[in-house]
Order: structure tokens, then C-alpha cells, then sequence
């Protein structure tokens, strides 16, 4: 067997995770090192050296475009169709265990998919029938809190012990929403991995079958896992030598959304026959750059250690530049943009990487005044878009009736004067005797409770669903999702609605018909699915990720969580200052630190040719320009590495602070001392909290009333 394409692209480490013996093995694979590229090869060496069947192959990750590309690959090198292979994210695969085992996981057979928008929805649904308000306990608040629970494997019945008086009441709150879920045929994102990890631990014979069945699996993305998902693993790979994982403790930056770094040390715990190969070669930037981020992430304590290297060339060392301000720090950065982009490069190779949403403003209108085209990615996504919720709820409605989040969503849209009464009536009737709203809105129908107008406008409604559901069945799912738009009157709607935006609207609504005629459909009868369901689930479990148009040339803003996976020609990391990155919150705590830290390394390692970093002396923060002082990350860079850039300052006003007696000393250089009492012309008289920094770069932290800031003391 001829297994050059499979074996000549890879480097040494490569080669020995691909073809070593089957066994637990963790890939600690660095950035830019070719993690996928291993998980492809090792996958075909499987099939085609070791004749593992496709169909024992289990491949998890956490995206579906991962999930897609890794098929591809796949396909590309067995040149053959692998749409039959349990190739998917977590919730995909658990998605089609609980399809192919419903009864045994207790749920209807059409059971619908909330995305997180629709969850957040049917709770502030819920929190109105128990009289809650909501401006006391936000939708959003109770949705983290259960959401929290399900990734830690606990139900409402399984949480013990709770004194404070707020979980309590979440935790009746989550009660009834398990209760709602139930009754209306609807799960969460949480609930698909949590029902069928019950589904695996509860049924001994279902899971032998599963533990023979995959005799290989593989893990992407493994640092990212949360308590949950590792548990699913475990008990899919009970103590044997088939688990496959890739990952990087370096690269651990979900901790604030459950994911467990601890889960990579536990692996080796838990397989104790388990071997580590790391990839160290990277392919993606200069070695400045990777000199720079093995600097950076050095630090960190809590890190099974590697160090990564490439025979690229130095490449350009890392611009530092030092604004003045978020104005002038928007200004360089888009100046430099424009000589990229004049010197016959594309916009789209740049990013620019901030540590919160809130600071792309700046660079926003920046671009705009230039005339920069550009785009926040991930903006408003394709399937989050209201005219397109609204038609899926329809299709939802038809599929199951007792979607309750659909039927709320819809059933005055259009307009047709079913009045807040008349919903608030079906809401109560519904919560009362724990039926679905449908089957509430029949029986205040049958029983005539309602004014005749509005008993009319419920009855045409209800008719409308099931006229629409008879007219349908026989079509195209394509043909389906057209006739649904069109007679549900979503397209008279914003035909007539002659706000901005109203003929994008219909685009949008066209593309979802476009949507359904490309949904490639595998009528697999184990799996329990109508193409209209599989076609639904897909867009709950799509409507988690960004949509973006590679093809418009646009300079890419984002997040420095949002580009992780992603690479870049030239690279902006902006407000690199203490208190936005690392965050406020992390700083006095050391396990967000090192998660921070290990954010700074994603950054650096997202450049492949070009890195500049910027942050300023001031920054408006709440409406007040407060100093800033650079981050202790840009202190942990080489100075062998760096080009330092200052422009030219101008001392428009001195702060003046009047030292007025002291207190405990703290630093022995200082002349200021924590506890010491100050007076500022503008803030009045304050206490110094806390001293950072040394020389030109000293800072006190000042307490005014209320408030505290961060004040230079090079200007005092």
C-alpha cells in the first residue's frame, strides 16, 4: 500500500502521533504546529494501514467549519464520501445519539433545538408567568445559571446544600423550566450533551454498544472541554487505549465559560498507559514572533511546557507603539493599515485583536472616516436574524406543535389581533394546568372564554399552522420553506414595512429558501429524522457560529477569543494596558491571570509576518479620560524583539496632588504611601488604596467618594 500522501507531509512529531500504536494519546500540539493536519492523517492511517472500519471512528471538535473541513480533508484523501463518519462538534454528535434513541432518552420524536437566543426567550416567558421581574432577575442571569449547571452534569434535583437566598431562587426557577422544556418538546444547547450523557451512563447495554462501536476516538480543541463533555468522553472510552486528543494547555482561554484546563492533567491520570508526543514546529509566523510568545507564556506557572519553533526567518521585530490616547491609538493603527494596503496588500490579511467589544468603537469610526471598508466579526449572524427566526419558528410550529418558544414568537407576526390579552389569557391557562400553549389555545377556543374577535383571530391562527403544515407536505424542502415564507405573510410584512433594511430583510429571507435547497439531507434511518427536522436542528446548532463573507476585502475586527483558530499577516493586539488586558478582574487572582496570559499568547501567535502592539497613557473610561499604565505583558517581551514608537507628547495641563500626611510605607523609593490622604484640584480630597509601577511609570490608585482611579505619579 502506497501511504505517501499520507506519511510525506508531516514532520517527525507529525509522523509519530499519526502512526503510533493505538493507545491513549495526548497531542500537545502548539499554535500553528498542524493540529488538524494530525488528526486527518492519524484518522486515514486508521483506514487505510490499520483497517479500521469508517464507521468505528468517532471524531469530536467544537465548530461545525472544523467539523467540515476536517471531513473534507478526510474525503479529499481517501477520495470517497465521508458524510456517514460520526464526524462533528459535542452537541452534533450527542444531537444524533438522542435522535437515534429517543425513547430511551425519554424525548418526542420531532424534539426541537433551542439556540441560545430562543432559550433566553421561553425564560423571560417563564419568569412572567411566576409573576418574576425580570428587571430584578434578568433572562440572561437565569440562562448562564442553568447553562452553568447542565456543564457541570447537575439537574435542579441534584443540587444540595444551597443556603444563599439568589441561587434558591434560581434554582426554583430552573425547576420549572426543566418542567417547561419537558412539556414542550424543546432542548437546549446544555440539555443535548447532559440527556445523553444520562442517556450512556443509565443504559449499560446501549453504551457496551457505543464502547464497541468506536474503536477509535478523536478529540480536537481537548483544553477546551468543559466537566461534562470530558465525563461524555470517559464514558464513551472506558480505560481503554482508544482515546486520541489533541490540545494546548497554552492555548486555555474558556475557563469564564466552563472549560477546564485541568481536564489535559486529568487525561494522564486517568489513562495511565497514555504517551505525549508535542508539536513544536510551527508554520504559521516569524521566529520573532514565536520568540515573543514563548517569552510571554514562560511565565505562567500551571503549564506542562513547550517551546515553539519554526525555520522561517527573524521577519520584522514587533512594533510597540505608545498613544496618547484611544484617539491617537485608532489613528496609528489605521495609518498603518492604509500603507499595507497601498504597498499591494489585501485588507483582509489584517485584524485588529481587543480584549472587549467595547473598545472597537474607536477603530470603527477610524475606518469609516477613511473610508476603510471593514467588518466586526462576529456581528449579526445569518440564522440570529429576526425575519429569519421568525420563519423558522413557523417551520418549527408545523414540525412540532408543541414548541412553545415558536408559537410565542409568531403568533402575532404578522399582525393578525391576537392582542396581549388574549395571549396573556392562553400563557395562564397554559401554566395553570401544564400544557403546551397550543393545546391552551384550543381549549380556550373550544370553550368560546374569549371576546369573538379575538376568538376568531386564535382560530385562524391555529388553522393557518395546520393548513400550512397539509399544503406542504408533499414538497420540496425547499418549496416547503418558500410556501411557508410567502402564505405565513412574513414577505407582505416587510414588503409594506417601508423602514430601513426592509428589502434586506426579504434578501435574507430568500437566502434561507436558498438555504434549504443546498441542505445536503442523508436519509439515515437509524437516525430517526425527517429532512424538515434535520434541516431545523442544523440551523439551531449553525446559529452558535459566526457567518462571515470571505470574499469582501475588509479589514477583520474581533476579539482576541474570537481569533483563536484564526492567522493573520499583520496583527494589531490594542490597549495592552493594566486593567483592560489583563482584565481588572483578573489581575489579584492568579488562575485568571495565567488564562489571561495565555490569551496574550493566542494573540501574538495569530501573526504570521507582521505584530504591532499599542496602548496608551490615557484612556476615556466611563465618560472620564483616566491615565493608563502599560500591561505587565509587554514588560515579559525581550527588548531584542521590539520596536519602540512614541509620538510626540504635549503637556496641555499638570495634575497636581497634594501629599498631606502618612501612613504605612509600602515601597521604600516612593514617596507616596498606602493609606496616605491627598487632595486633587479637580476630584477633591482622596486616599491612596494601592501604589503600582516605579519611576516615570509609577501609578496610585486614589479613592475619591465613591470612586477610585488610577493616577500617574510623573506628573504630580
Amino acid at each position: 500500500m502506497d501511504m505517501t500522501k499520507i506519511i510525506a507531509p508531516l514532520n517527525d512529531a507529525q509522523r509519530a502521533a499519526v502512526t503510533a500504536p493505538s493507545q491513549a494519546m495526548l497531542v500537545l500540539a502548539g499554535a500553528g504546529s498542524g493540529k488538524t493536519r494530525v488528526l486527518v492523517h492519524r484518522i486515514v492511517y486508521q483506514i487505510q494501514v490499520n483497517n479500521v472500519s469508517p464507521h468505528s471512528i468517532l471524531a469530536v471538535t467544537f465548530t461545525n467549519k472544523a467539523a467540515n473541513e476536517m471531513r473534507g480533508r478526510i474525503e479529499s484523501l481517501l477520495e470517497t464520501n465521508a458524510s456517514k463518519m460520526w464526524i462533528g462538534t459535542f452537541h452534533g454528535i450527542a444531537h444524533r445519539l438522542l435522535r437515534r434513541h429517543h425513547q430511551q432518552a425519554c424525548l418526542h420524536k420531532d424534539f426541537q433545538v433551542l439556540d441560545s437566543s430562543d432559550q433566553q426567550r421561553l425564560i423571560k416567558r417563564l419568569l412572567e408567568d411566576l409573576k418574576i421581574d425580570t428587571k430584578e432577575l434578568p433572562p440572561k442571569e437565569i440562562q448562564w445559571f442553568i447553562n452553568a449547571q447542565k456543564d457541570n452534569g447537575l439537574r435542579s434535583k441534584d443540587i444540595n446544600e444551597v443556603k444563599d437566598r439568589n441561587t434558591i431562587r434560581f434554582l426554583r426557577i430552573y425547576q420549572e423550566y426543566e418542567k417547561l422544556c419537558e412539556r414542550t418538546g424543546v432542548v437546549d444547547f446544555g440539555e443535548l450533551l447532559l440527556r445523553s450523557y444520562e442517556l450512556l451512563r443509565d443504559d449499560d447495554i446501549l453504551r457496551e454498544q457505543y464502547n464497541w462501536r468506536f474503536s477509535q476516538i478523536h478529540v480536537d480543541e481537548f483544553q477546551d472541554t468543559n466537566q461534562l463533555q470530558y465525563a461524555w468522553l470517559t464514558l464513551l472510552s472506558p480505560n481503554r487505549d482508544n482515546l486520541f486528543v489533541v490540545g494546548d494547555d497554552d492555548q486555555s482561554i474558556y475557563g469564564w465559560r466552563g472549560a477546564k484546563i485541568e481536564n489535559i492533567y486529568n487525561f494522564q491520570k486517568h489513562y495511565p498507559n497514555h504517551q505525549v508526543i508535542k508539536l513544536e514546529q510551527n508554520y504559521r509566523s516569524t521566529s520573532t514572533i514565536l520568540k515573543a510568545a514563548n517569552s510571554v507564556i514562560e511565565n505562567n506557572k500551571e503549564r506542562m511546557g513547550k517551546s515553539l519553533w519554526t525555520e522561517s526567518a527573524d521577519g520584522e521585530k514587533i512594533t510597540i507603539y505608545n498613544a496618547q490616547d484611544e484617539r491617537d491609538e485608532a489613528k496609528y493603527v489605521v495609518e498603518r493599515i492604509k500603507m499595507w494596503f497601498d504597498a499591494g496588500n489585501k485588507r483582509a490579511e489584517t485584524a485588529i485583536l481587543y480584549r472587549s467589544n467595547a473598545q472597537s468603537r474607536q477603530f470603527e469610526e477610524q475606518l469609516m472616516f477613511t473610508k476603510t471598508p471593514f467588518k466586526v466579526y462576529g456581528g449579526m449572524r445569518f440564522y440570529d436574524r429576526a425575519e429569519i427566526k421568525n420563519a423558522l419558528a413557523y417551520l418549527r410550529l408545523i414540525a412540532n406543535r408543541n414548541d412553545d418558544a415558536s408559537l410565542d414568537r409568531i403568533i402575532n407576526t404578522p399582525t393578525r389581533g391576537i392582542g396581549l390579552k388574549t395571549i396573556d389569557a392562553i400563557r395562564e391557562l397554559a401554566h395553570t394546568k401544564q400544557i403546551s400553549l397550543w393545546i391552551a389555545a384550543k381549549e380556550l377556543i373550544e370553550q368560546q372564554i374569549l371576546p369573538s374577535r379575538a376568538n376568531n383571530a386564535l382560530f385562524n391562527f391555529l388553522n393557518l399552522i395546520e393548513q400550512l403544515e397539509q399544503n406542504t407536505k408533499e414538497l420540496e424542502l425547499a418549496e416547503r420553506v418558500q410556501f411557508v415564507i410567502e402564505q405565513s405573510g412574513l414577505i407582505s410584512l416587510y414588503s409594506q414595512d417601508k423602514v430601513e433594511k426592509s428589502e434586506e430583510k426579504i434578501e435574507n429571507l430568500k437566502e434561507l429558501v436558498n438555504a434549504a435547497a443546498d441542505f445536503s439531507f442523508d436519509n439515515d434511518e437509524e437516525d430517526n429524522l425527517s429532512e424538515l427536522t434535520e434541516f431545523l436542528s442544523n440551523a439551531s446548532l449553525e446559529s452558535s457560529e459566526s457567518q462571515s463573507d470571505e470574499s469582501d476585502d475588509c479589514v477583520q475586527l474581533m476579539t482576541l477569543h474570537t481569533a483563536k483558530g484564526l492567522e493573520f499577516p499583520l496583527v494589531f493586539m490594542v490597549g495592552m494596558e493594566e486593567g483592560l488586558f489583563p482584565s481588572q478582574q483578573s489581575i489579584y487572582e492568579k488562575q485568571k491571570l495565567e488564562e489571561e496570559r495565555r490569551l496574550c499568547y493566542v494573540g501574538i501567535t495569530r501573526a504570521m509576518q507582521k505584530l504591532h502592539i499599542t496602548h496608551a497613557d490615557s484612556r476615556l473610561l466611563y465618560g472620564r479620560s483616566e491615565s493608563a499604565f502599560k500591561s505587565r505583558f509587554l514588560k515579559e517581551l525581550p527588548q531584542e524583539l521590539l520596536n519602540e514608537v512614541r509620538p510626540k507628547r504635549e503637556v496641555l495641563r499638570p495634575i497636581t496632588v497634594k501629599p498631606l500626611q502618612s501612613y504605612e510605607e509600602i515601597k521604600s523609593d516612593s514617596k507616596y504611601r498606602k493609606g496616605q490622604k491627598v487632595h486633587h484640584a479637580t476630584f477633591g480630597n482622596g486616599t491612596i488604596l494601592n501604589i503600582e509601577g516605579e519611576g516615570a511609570k509609577e501609578m496610585v490608585l486614589i479613592k475619591f467618594g465613591n470612586d477610585s482611579k488610577w493616577l500617574m505619579t510623573a506628573y504630580l
